[in-house]
């Protein structure tokens, strides 16, 4: 069997593709004027997207640090949604970046809810920036000059590239604009949108749902209202049909956001995204209902300021004002739908990351829990900081991971770790035959979480200043030195099961005190990750346990020579002892070597202290 037959899909997704392609050659050959409009909207929406990411690359982290400090106050907060929606000009995007903090907690739920309202009120500086250029201004002697200027520009080093880029975007959207408006020009005189206009309520949805689909499929609310001011100009459309796809248009872009809050495991992601649906759902209802009564009140105010029967003036303040009004009616209640939603959309409880059932004392594993990440939502990869978090936070997962499966491997059992005091008769015991295998365990805890972190790390596709990128290789150590501790602890487990089973020989008693140590080890490097220190303190309390580190390794191969030349010992035992007597010291020093990347100013390089938790419940439960 090929492959193919095996899995249809690409060629599925290539099927579609070249029909796609077909249908728009067709439709291009067919018609001059929606040659001319389609190609209008490419290049509007290709400015729009330099636009984006050029300034994105501008902001650096500012933007992201700008967010984490704008949330103070609610007033703060929609400051930020309207001024990050009117720099960046796109609410999606600003909706997104807003999950992503959410998502790894560097802020709350009710200040995102906030920054959502604002981004919708900023959405509605882009319609008027568009409408009051009017129809019959034309853009393109403005547009020649800056693709020249912003293609020089962009040889002057990356800020000078990116500054480039943003003179291109706006360039490249100006044209779309012009091209858009004499594609309609053209268009309208082989199709005429009048002719399919329904009456009253039907009428309105119909649009309604146009304006939603085009938001979808261009995820651009902007371009839905470029093709509307180009329609209305062209009296392709009346002004209510008008206002119905501005309504159609809010409500295309929360699916986006809906889209990845909903793929994204992370519940704060989930509220917002459904707080964003909520929010443009009623706000449209609220809209349609007064439809009538708005379209009269922006006939009447435009009348009143000046610019009367200017349709285009007339769309764009309708815009603002059904937006307004949404954020007047969710305003008093935003503490309470925050609350609402925590209820609703609950916590999911803390997963069993192992689930071995014993049953007649052996140990079920016909279908063994794999684990994978916890904190890393693709969401968090629209920003070096949200990502940053994330990541910081699924180390400390893994290292929560890591000391359990050491501490399994030692036939211990994990509640050692958060004892007062070890339990002296569990150091002593024997191992169950029926104990869980180390390497099982790495396999199936370990070995997931590691991939699914640097799968994650290596997707992040964002300019980073010299603190970040140091930050990422500081998170690559930690994690290779996690997991280069449990493979050490595979490897020590073999000999520690067997002599630990082979009676109250020397070598048993060895390797008790071998298990002994390598427990008080885990046992301060769990301690130590709870405590909050100044940097000299932490510092001197890791230098405190290498020197008890070394005083063991030093002291044990002295008696263990002594033993060898009294002939207490064969050379064969003594090498097996010094042998996983390297094993426990790398493991020792791996697990020092993350914690001392916590050091330093950084303060999510600080967060990596932490490898522990204070509940003490374990991950891994038999």
């Amino acid at each position: 069997m090929t492959s193919s037959s095996r899995n249809p899909i690409p060629g599925l997704r290539l099927f579609s593709w070249a029909l796609l392609f077909g249908l728009l050659a067709v439709s291009f050959w067919i018609s001059q004027g929606w040659l001319e409009l389609c190609a209008g909207l490419a290049l509007f929406l290709f400015g729009m997207q330099c636009l984006e990411d050029a300034l994105r690359q501008l902001a650096g982290g500012k933007l992201e640090q700008l967010l984490a400090r704008s949330t103070e106050t609610p007033f703060k907060s929609l400051m930020f949604g309207i001024s990050g929606t009117m720099l960046l000009q796109s609410s999606t995007l600003v909706s997104l970046l807003t999950i992503a903090f959410i998502s790894t907690g560097l802020i709350q739920l009710a200040a995102g809810i906030i920054i959502l309202f604002g981004a919708n009120l900023g959405s509605t500086s882009g319609i008027w920036l568009l409408a009051l250029a009017g129809q019959n201004l034309s853009l393109s002697p403005l547009a020649l000059p800056m693709l020249v200027i912003g293609v020089l520009v962009g040889f002057s080093g990356n800020n000078g590239r990116a500054i480039g880029r943003v003179v291109l975007g706006i360039a490249f959207i100006f044209l779309g604009i012009d091209q858009i408006k004499d594609g309609f020009s053209s268009f309208s005189t082989s199709f005429d949108l009048s002719a399919y206009h329904l009456p009253g309520l039907a009428g309105h949805l119909l649009f309604v749902a146009v304006g939603m689909l085009v938001t979808v499929v261009l995820q651009s609310s902007h371009a839905t209202l470029m093709l509307t001011l180009a329609a209305l100009a062209a009296g392709q459309l009346e002004l209510v049909q008008a206002l119905s796809l501005a309504i159609g248009a809010n409500v295309g872009t929360s699916i986006s956001t809906a889209f990845v809050g909903a793929l994204g495991g992370n519940r704060n992601g989930q509220r917002l995204a459904a707080a964003h649906v909520l929010f443009n759902l009623v706000t449209a209802l609220l809209a349609l209902t007064l439809l009538v009564p708005l379209h009269w009140l922006v006939i009447w105010m435009t009348a009143s300021l000046g610019p009367a029967n200017n349709t285009l003036i007339q769309l764009a303040l309708f815009h603002t004002l059904f937006n307004g009004m949404g954020v007047a009616l969710f305003w008093p209640w935003r503490e309470r739908l925050a609350s609402l939603l925590e209820r609703v959309l609950p916590d999911k409880p803390e997963p069993k990351v192992l689930i071995a059932e014993v049953q007649g004392g052996v140990a079920d594993q016909a279908s063994p829990t794999i684990s994978h990440s916890r904190y890393l939502d693709d969401a968090a990869l629209a920003s070096a900081d949200a990502a940053a978090h994330a990541v910081v936070q699924e180390l400390q997962y893994l290292g929560r991971l890591s000391l359990e499966v050491i501490c399994h491997a030692l036939y211990q059992p994990v509640d050692q770790l958060s004892r007062t005091q070890p339990d002296e008769s569990a150091l002593r015991a024997r191992p169950d035959e029926h104990a869980l295998d180390a390497e099982g365990l790495y396999q199936r805890h370990i070995k997931g979480v590691y991939a699914d972190l640097l799968g994650f790390m290596s997707r992040l596709d964002v300019d980073m200043d010299e603190s970040h990128q140091r930050f990422w290789v500081s998170c690559q150590i930690a994690a290779l030195q996690l997991v280069d501790a449990v493979k050490d602890a595979k490897h020590l487990q073999k000999n520690l099961g067997r002599y630990l089973r082979d009676g109250n020989s020397l070598m048993h008693e060895h390797y008790i005190e071998l298990r002994r140590h390598l427990l008080w080890v885990l046992r301060q490097v769990r301690e130590i990750s709870l405590l909050d220190l100044p940097d000299e303190v932490w510092l001197g309390r890791l230098e405190w346990l290498d020197s008890q580190a070394a005083s063991f390794d030093a002291s044990f191969r002295q008696r263990m020579f002594a033993e060898i030349r009294e002939q207490r010992l064969d050379g064969l035992q003594v090498s097996s002892l010094m042998n996983d007597l390297g094993y426990a010291s790398r493991i020792t020093q791996s697990l020092r070597n993350v914690l001392q990347l916590g050091g330093g100013d950084s303060q999510l390089l600080r967060a990596m202290r932490h490898l522990a938790s204070e509940d003490g419940a374990p991950l891994i439960r038999l």
